[in-house]
């Protein structure tokens, strides 16, 4: 296959195939980045969660149904690891990822059998907000997502930026239905409320300038 899918890959990856894991890593870098650096606030704290999320991924992957998707599993592991972050910021354990991944040495020669995960990690990784926040509105829109609670900043992110249905995210949450439903609405309503008052105050501030600037 010239294009296998993520349960594919991950399959192989399960049976020992480090190649396969790489290729993972390297499909979903830009886009689980980005997401990170909306859910963390900082890109330093994306890259920390990023490389947590995928150790998980690896210690779990047992636990894996190969009969769901890969992407919503895994960017459910980002989300509880970016919670875990943002809740001990700072104080956490810093996971060994120069440990090897097959338990061997770490100098093993390079034929995707063995390595570390700091092998696996070296890989081109732009800043997560390269070509995302470059515009005043996006960091507007970082400002207003910062200043909600986690749990209605995680369910709108799944929502809109992962297009994951309310039952998807039901399920990988672990939550009911019903609850994805009104969280997400407080989290639509919340969003919106702050972010009309954003634009308010910047209005204000312009019109503040443009008054400054007449003679």
């Amino acid at each position: 296959m010239d294009h296998p899918t993520d349960e594919v890959l991950f399959e192989k990856h399960r049976r020992g195939d480090l190649n396969a894991f790489r290729t993972l890593i390297e499909r979903h870098q830009n886009d689980l980045l980005r997401f990170l650096f909306r859910l963390v606030g900082d890109q330093a704290g994306a890259e920390d969660v990023f490389q947590e999320s995928f150790l998980q991924a690896h210690l779990a992957a047992h636990t894996f149904d190969m009969e769901r998707r890969f992407r919503p599993w895994l960017y459910t592991i980002a989300a509880n690891k970016a919670r875990d972050h943002l809740r001990k910021k700072g104080r956490r354990k810093t996971l060994d990822l120069s440990a090897p991944i097959d338990g061997g040495s770490s100098s093993d020669s390079g034929d995707g059998s063995s390595g570390s995960f700091m092998d696996l990690m070296e890989v081109h990784v732009p800043p997560p907000d390269a070509g995302l926040d470059r515009a005043e509105t996006s960091e507007q829109v970082q400002s207003v997502l910062d200043s909600m609670p986690y749990t209605l900043r995680e369910i709108l992110l799944l929502a809109y930026f992962q297009r994951l249905s309310y039952v998807q995210i039901a399920d990988e949450l672990g939550i009911p239905l019903g609850t994805v439903k009104s969280r997400l609405h407080s989290a639509v309503a919340t969003f919106a409320k702050r972010w009309k008052a954003t634009l308010d105050r910047e209005g204000v501030s312009r019109d503040d300038l443009e008054a400054d600037d007449r003679p």
